[in-house]
């Protein structure tokens, strides 16, 4: 089974997607699913090099010597559970053979240690409103008429609040 993780080969998605770099982390924006995912430094680390040609293990010495720590198979794994998860990685991808299957981000923590628990992939996402969904309430400081169109949901004295 440790030969099939080996030559698992992921890719990243590109299809319908912008990509922003803000720092040491990177903004994906799905457009067709219409979510925001903002990529920690480790995770987008991990996305960069879902080239199609480098391997699982590959990935974990690319990284070791980008952040000059050493950074195990696993937190590699984390990050591409969380890349399939926010679909960001080509399909069909399956982590069936994966060390981490079916583990959840604590007991994956867990498994890699504290120390390196601090460098594992994140993924923040969130689901964009489409602009008829964003324009369909009424911003602070608009009137209201009580019937809950104020955006924050509290209108007081036909003002939204």
């Amino acid at each position: 089974m440790k030969e099939d993780r080996e030559q698992l080969i992921p890719r990243m998605r590109t299809d319908g997607l912008v990509t922003q770099p803000l720092g040491d982390e990177i903004l994906v924006y799905d457009r067709h699913r219409h979510q925001a995912h903002c990529l920690s430094r480790t995770a987008a680390a991990v996305w960069e090099n879902c080239d199609g040609k480098t391997t699982v293990a590959e990935m974990a010495e690319l990284m070791a010597m980008e952040f000059d720590v050493p950074v195990g198979e696993q937190v590699v794994w984390v990050g591409l559970d969380q890349l399939r998860k926010a679909r960001l990685l080509e399909e069909p991808f399956t982590l069936s053979s994966s060390p981490i299957a079916g583990m959840s981000r604590r007991e994956a923590m867990r498994r890699v240690g504290l120390v390196t628990a601090a460098a594992l992939p994140v993924i923040t996402s969130i689901i964009a409103p489409r602009a008829v969904q964003a324009a369909s309430c009424t911003p602070n400081g608009g009137a209201c008429n009580g019937n809950g169109n104020c955006c924050s949901h509290n209108c007081t004295g036909n003002i939204c609040v």
